[in-house]
């Protein structure tokens, strides 16, 4: 990775670049607006092709709900195969299209090519007022840290293609998978938090090490708090493990450490490599009321307590605690 080009942008209207590993770029166009642009696409992670739809739209507009930002237009990006069938097709973009409609966002164009793997999701342009975009740089020591979704969406979607994860817990997970992020989104804006991410390929402690470097912190977790997806644990327990997971694992080694009764498998189900999971929101804890009360009165699926910034410590470090 070292080896890539890294461009050296000096414009100061770059609000937010690739410094940080934030969620999004966000690039200012007058005192008013800055525009917030990322995008994200994947191959089929549950069977239906529908569902499939909802949930890569719903994570290509994540980036934009975790910066604080409000999604406006997007572009289709999808590669099917050509004897894929139209059917399923229409079907994975009319997911999409049900689901940006839900955002309250256009979809105004695109991009197909031909690939022997289909894949889909969006490149999204939202906006937000400069000054007022929330990154992933700026946690604070004592911040308390608050999840909006439960993880563990991995270990079901990889047994959902072993043909070994039941239905009810696939239909759970999919629930929590297509729901937005923006009523997450709209209580931070109206507490004011510290820093915030979304949960995705990293897995919860690989965000929450990119969120403490980017800050020069370090935090404690408690794993008691953190909500955990119906059947995720039986599931991560038959074997069924992604190859991302197992590389989130290696690349966290040396910045986590498990205090006394933290198993392997616990430090492995917050290292699962999640696809749509919820925000992670570092707050002052003084505004933690006011962030729970607003996730609740937004039908936020969750707003779970789970640990503490601190700026003691190895920068990045995570400490797992019963």
């Amino acid at each position: 990775m070292s080896k890539l080009p890294i461009p050296n942008i000096t414009d100061e209207n770059v609000l937010v670049g690739n410094e940080t590993g934030d969620d999004a770029a966000i690039y200012r166009l007058d005192e008013r607006v800055a525009l917030v642009l990322t995008t994200d696409f994947f191959a089929p992670i549950v069977d239906d092709p529908f569902n499939y739809g909802q949930i890569a739209v719903a994570n290509a507009l994540s980036d934009v709900y975790a910066v604080g930002g409000q999604p406006i237009t997007a572009l289709n990006i999808a590669a099917f195969p050509r004897d894929l069938g139209m059917e399923v097709i229409t079907k994975i973009l009319e997911g999409g299209q049900a689901k940006a409609e839900e955002a309250g966002i256009l979809i105004i164009g695109g991009h197909t090519v031909d690939d022997k793997e289909p894949k889909y999701g969006l490149a999204v342009t939202g906006i937000v007022t400069p000054g007022k975009q929330i990154t992933n740089a700026e946690a604070q020591p004592g911040d308390v840290l608050v999840l909006t979704k439960a993880i563990g969406s991995g270990f079901i979607t990889t047994a959902g293609k072993a043909g070994i994860a039941p239905l009810e817990v696939i239909e759970t997970a999919v629930t929590s998978m297509a729901t937005l992020n923006k009523g997450a989104a709209q209580a931070m804006s109206e507490t004011g938090v510290s820093a915030a991410t979304d949960v995705t390929g990293f897995g919860l402690l690989g965000h929450l090490g990119q969120m403490l470097k980017a800050s020069g912190m370090s935090a404690t977790l408690k794993w008691s708090s953190i909500p955990i997806l119906p059947g995720a644990m039986d599931l991560a327990k038959t074997g069924a493990v992604s190859g991302g997971t197992r590389r989130n694992m290696e690349s966290m080694q040396g910045q986590i450490a498990l205090a006394e009764g933290i198993t392997e498998l616990e430090f492995m189900i917050l290292a699962d490599a999640q696809t749509s999971g919820g925000l992670l929101i570092s707050v002052p804890e003084d505004r933690l009321g006011c962030l729970v009360n607003h996730l609740v009165n937004n039908d936020v699926l969750y707003s779970a307590v789970i640990g503490k910034v601190s700026d003691e410590g190895e920068v990045g470090a995570i400490t797992i605690r019963k």
